[in-house]
């Protein structure tokens, strides 16, 4: 997939040997303020910049640290390009530039102040936010619950240059994409979701503020698909519930 990644990994157990063995590494160099380390595992494994330690539980990804240490601004400036999220949380709802700033590191400030790309009022991306938690439930909730996965959040999708990610599900062996979208004027996400080896499996669905609605089905295996058209879709974001 060419989608930058949400990586929901929370647990060391979800992950093989070697891999869990590489996070804990870019952890601890980061926390150690090893900047070289944590760019030199960073380019051997670009997809692990906005990824926390397994086991973890602040959920710091390496600019948060870099935020808590007050590393120089060109580290933080490489981070960035390697496509860290300044608006990616911390489980204490922190932002890079919160911690940069409770720490008094005024000299982070502009570098890790979140450049968004796109507007969204945030009681409307929580709402959808909350929708695709419950759609990705409803999809592999046991999943979910095995390996204790942190669900998507959507506010790094606005500072995207295009407002798309893919969320791998261990043991599903294929995951969700989405992309945020607008239709008649209102928001929408748009996702796609499959088992890579299990028949029919495809979906694609939209979310709105008001709930979800499958799009269609099957494309997996092209043996069995249903789609629903645009009218139904305008009914939805209307009205918050699809035709009775």
């Amino acid at each position: 997939m060419n989608e930058p990644i949400w990586d929901g990994v929370t647990r060391s157990e979800t992950l093989n040997e070697p891999v869990a063995t590489i996070r804990q590494q870019l952890a601890d160099r980061a926390k150690a303020s090893d900047w070289s380390g944590v760019l030199a595992i960073l380019t051997a494994y670009p997809t692990l910049v906005n990824a926390t330690r397994p086991g973890g539980r602040s959920l710091y990804a390496t600019l948060h640290q870099a935020a808590y240490d007050g590393a120089p601004v060109e580290v933080v400036h490489q981070l960035l390009a390697r496509g860290a999220w300044r608006t990616l949380r911390t489980a204490r709802g922190e932002r890079s530039s919160d911690i940069a700033e409770r720490r008094g590191h005024t000299h982070l400030a502009v570098a890790l102040t979140p450049i968004l790309r796109l507007e969204m009022r945030p009681d409307v991306l929580m709402a959808i936010q909350g929708h695709l938690h419950a759609l990705i439930r409803e999809r592999v909730g046991n999943l979910v619950r095995e390996h204790v996965l942190r669900l998507p959040e959507l506010e790094p999708l606005l500072e995207l240059p295009t407002p798309r990610l893919w969320f791998p599900v261990p043991g599903m062996y294929g995951g969700f994409g989405f992309q945020l979208d607008h239709i008649d004027g209102s928001p929408v996400l748009v996702t796609k979701s499959w088992w890579r080896v299990v028949e029919g499996s495809g979906q694609r669905h939209i979310v709105s503020a008001h709930g979800n609605l499958l799009l269609e089905e099957g494309f997996v295996c092209p043996r069995r698909k249903r789609r629903t058209g645009g009218p139904v879709v305008r009914y939805l974001l209307a009205t918050g519930g699809p035709p009775q």
